[in-house]
C-alpha cells in the first residue's frame, strides 16, 4: 500500500508525461476513471449542502465567528501551524479559541497543537461531525461576543478582570482542514497553499491532488503561500498572478517554517540548537504531506551529508519500517566511519514517539519549527493580524 501511494504521488506532481514510467503508465487508466467519479460525488454533495436538501446536508450556524484554514490539495500546505497561530493569537488577545479537528491519521496534528498550546486558553474538539462537537462545547464552557473584547476595544483594570473571568468562554472557533468541510459555516475562509509543489498536475483526486478544481479559489477570504522563502521571487511573483487570475481581489500573504531548536527522543524539554547537526551525517525521516521543505531546512544547517525516507502523511511506523530505518542508518555509518543522528518533525514524534525509541543507540532529534509571515508588498506579521480582526468584525456583524 505505502509502495502505491508512492506511485500516485509521484503521477500527481509530474507536470510531464513523458517523466514516467511504463508503471505509472500503466495505473493512469484506473486513476482517471477514479478522478472523474470523485468529480461527479465531489459536485452532487456541494449540491446538496447548497441545498440544504436532507437533514444530513444542512450546514450549521455557531453563535462565534468561525474560520475555516483549508487547502485545495492533500497534505504539506502549512494548515497546522497557521491553526496554531491563530489560537495563539487570540490566546494573547484574551479569547478563548476552539479548535476542530477531525482527529485523521491517529491525532498526530492535535497531539502537537496541544503540547504547544498548553497553558493558554485554547480548547479542543476532535470528531468527524465537527459542528457537533463545537455545539458539545460551546454548551459547556459557554461563549462570548468577541466584538466586546479586548481584540477590538482598549480595556481598564475592570474590563481586564472581568476578561480573565471570561477565559473559559470560548469567543473563536478554528477549524483545521476545513475547506472541503461543509457542515460549519465559516465567516472566514483562510486557504493555504504550498510554494513548492503548488496544485501538481492539476488534476482532481486521486490522478492529480487537487481535493476541488482551483476555481474553488473564489471562495477564499485570503490565500496564504506557504514555504515561500524556498522558492525564487520569480516563481513567487508567478504563483501570486496565478492566485489573482482566479480571484483578482484576494489579499495574498506569505509565510515559511522558521526552526527554532530540537529535542533528543526521550527528553522533550530539552531545548539542543541548531548547531548540533554541524558538520553530522543526517538521516531525515518523515511521514507528512511534503517532505521536501524540511529536508532542504536540515541541508541548510552546515550538515556534514543528508539522507532522507519518505512515508506517505500520516503513516504509522511499524517495526518493519524501524528495521528499514536502521539499515540505512547502519549503511551511512559504514560510509562516514561515525554514527548518523535521525532527524524527525515534531508530527512524527506526536505520532508514535515510543517506537521510535527502537532505533537505539543512533540518536533521534526532533526539529521544533514556528510559523513566520514573511514580509511582502507591504504586508507582514502585523497586517496579516489585523486583516484577521478586521474581517471577522466586518462579517460576523454583517451575519447577524
Amino acid at each position: 500500500m505505502e509502495r502505491l501511494r508512492k506511485l500516485v504521488n509521484e503521477i500527481a506532481y509530474t507536470n510531464n508525461p513523458t517523466k514516467l514510467s511504463p508503471l505509472h503508465i500503466s495505473l493512469l487508466p484506473f486513476l482517471s476513471i477514479s478522478s472523474s467519479f470523485y468529480k461527479l460525488a465531489l459536485s452532487l454533495r456541494y449540491y446538496l449542502y447548497k441545498h440544504n436538501i436532507f437533514f444530513h446536508f444542512q450546514i450549521h450556524r455557531l453563535p462565534v465567528p468561525v474560520i475555516s484554514v483549508g487547502n485545495l490539495t492533500w497534505g504539506g500546505n502549512g494548515k497546522t501551524p497557521m491553526v496554531e497561530f491563530i489560537a495563539r493569537y487570540f490566546s494573547c488577545s484574551g479569547i478563548s479559541p476552539l479548535l476542530l479537528s477531525r482527529g485523521y491519521g491517529g491525532g498526530d496534528e492535535v497531539n502537537m497543537l496541544q503540547r504547544h498550546l498548553l497553558g493558554t486558553p485554547t480548547k479542543f474538539g476532535v470528531g468527524a461531525n465537527r459542528a457537533a462537537v463545537a455545539s458539545s462545547l460551546i454548551q459547556k464552557y459557554g461563549y462570548i461576543d468577541i466584538r466586546n473584547s479586548s481584540l477590538y476595544e482598549k480595556q481598564n483594570h475592570d474590563q481586564k478582570a472581568q476578561n480573565y473571568l471570561d477565559s473559559e468562554k470560548i469567543g473563536v472557533v478554528v477549524l483545521d482542514d476545513a475547506m472541503q468541510h461543509w457542515s460549519l459555516w465559516r465567516d472566514l475562509d483562510i486557504v493555504m497553499v504550498n510554494g513548492l509543489t503548488l496544485w501538481g498536475n492539476g488534476k482532481l483526486l486521486p490522478l492529480g491532488p487537487l481535493r476541488e478544481p482551483l476555481t474553488a479559489l473564489r471562495r477564499a477570504d485570503v490565500v496564504v503561500i506557504h514555504h515561500a522563502d524556498l522558492v525564487s521571487d520569480h516563481v513567487v511573483e508567478d504563483i501570486e498572478s496565478m492566485v489573482q487570475k482566479i480571484k483578482k481581489s484576494v489579499p495574498i500573504f506569505f509565510t515559511k517554517m522558521d526552526p527554532t531548536y530540537l529535542f533528543e527522543l526521550g527528553n522533550i524539554n530539552s531545548k539542543i540548537p541548531l548547531t548540533a547537526l554541524h558538520e553530522a551525517a543526517i538521516l531525515c525521516v518523515s511521514a507528512i504531506g511534503s517532505a521536501d521543505p524540511f529536508v532542504k531546512r536540515i541541508q541548510e544547517m552546515g550538515v556534514l551529508y543528508v539522507d532522507r525516507i519518505d512515508f506517505s502523511d500520516h503513516h504509522i511506523f511499524h517495526s518493519k519500517d524501524i528495521s528499514m530505518i536502521r539499515a540505512k542508518l547502519k549503511e551511512l555509518e559504514r560510509k562516514f566511519g561515525s554514527k548518523p543522528s535521525v532527524v524527525i518533525t515534531e508530527k512524527d514524534y506526536d505520532r508514535d514517539p515510543e517506537i521510535l525509541k527502537q532505533l537505539y543507540p543512533f540518536k533521534t532529534f526532533v526539529l521544533c519549527s514556528t510559523l513566520k509571515v514573511l514580509p511582502y508588498k507591504g504586508n507582514n506579521e502585523d497586517s496579516f493580524k489585523k486583516f484577521l480582526k478586521d474581517q471577522l468584525k466586518l462579517k460576523f456583524s454583517a451575519a447577524d
